[in-house]
């Protein structure tokens, strides 16, 4: 498998001004990016997955998709591009060990010994489209967009026997607040369709599926305000950045100044979004004066 190596730089450009009614101001982060999928904070430094391949699909299992660690100061490639990962999606980490997302398979890192060998758990065959992760204690949850279905794992057994949770059409970002689940519906030949819009799930051992909101849209990444009366996602269907508020059920979307072709699994981080632009090879800061 040939192997891929980055510079060690990353580009930060300021794109826009701060704008007057909603404050906000945007950076980008550029260098050494290949097709960003999916963001997570950790700590002070920005995990960024990318596929790393010559052309932008999803689906690809060419093995070259890489982790960068971003910093204010640096980046590196965390996990390199050794045949392992093909298209890294959402990222979590719970005791030391990153879970990531990939091509059929769900892939466990140990990041106090990145050198060893990674845990591998295979999801049933012709589902390709492995896409999310949440946690909830020790179970994590995992979705499967072309399928359409939400699994479960629970990482403290040495198994790697998936549960089926749910059905959901376009199963795709996936964040769980007080022990309910709320998952995002993409539309995987892109066409929306009534079916994609936001779910929630009350009760993750006894699963009823209900939508949140009846806004359709192709949407992805869910992240939450600082205070939890907001869920904000990503949706490709104009790129659009918005949030669902809790409290009245309303849906604003940002006013960008630099609009994401395609938002992917976005994170947040005090007064930052951070938001993958996948077919651009960048990631998006948003940031205001007020937390998010």
């Amino acid at each position: 498998m040939k192997k891929i190596f980055f510079s060690a730089a990353v580009l930060a450009l300021t794109v826009s001004c701060a704008q007057p009614e909603n404050d906000l101001s945007v950076t980008v982060l550029s260098d050494s990016i290949r097709y960003c999928e999916s963001v997570l904070v950790d700590g002070d430094r920005l995990l960024v997955a990318n596929f790393g391949t010559e052309e932008l699909n999803p689906l690809n299992q060419e093995g070259r998709g890489y982790i960068l660690a971003v910093t204010a100061d640096s980046t590196r490639t965390l996990i390199p591009a050794d045949g392992t990962l093909s298209g890294p999606k959402g990222m979590r980490i719970r005791d030391h060990h990153l879970y990531i997302a990939d091509v059929g398979k769900l892939v466990i890192y140990d990041l106090n010994a990145l050198d060893s060998l990674p845990r591998v758990v295979s999801f049933p065959e012709g589902e390709l489209f492995v896409n999310d992760l949440a946690f909830m204690d020790s179970i994590l949850y995992v979705t499967v967009t072309d399928a359409g279905k939400l699994y479960r794992l629970n990482v403290n057994v040495p198994t790697d026997t998936l549960q089926w949770v749910a059905d959901i059409p376009g199963a795709n970002g996936i964040l769980i607040k007080d022990r309910t689940a709320y998952i995002a519906s993409y539309p995987p030949d892109g066409v929306t369709t009534e079916a994609n819009v936001i779910y929630r799930i009350d009760d993750l051992q006894n699963p009823q599926v209900a939508p949140l909101t009846d806004r359709q849209g192709q949407y992805d990444g869910l992240v939450l305000s600082a205070d939890g009366r907001k869920l904000y996602f990503t949706s490709w269907e104009e790129g659009q950045i918005g949030y669902y508020n809790f409290d009245n059920g309303e849906v604003t979307l940002l006013d960008m100044t630099e609009v994401p072709a395609g938002p992917a699994r976005m994170d947040v981080q005090g007064n930052k979004l951070y938001i993958p632009d996948l077919p651009n090879s960048r990631v998006i800061v948003v940031s205001q004066k007020s937390d998010f």
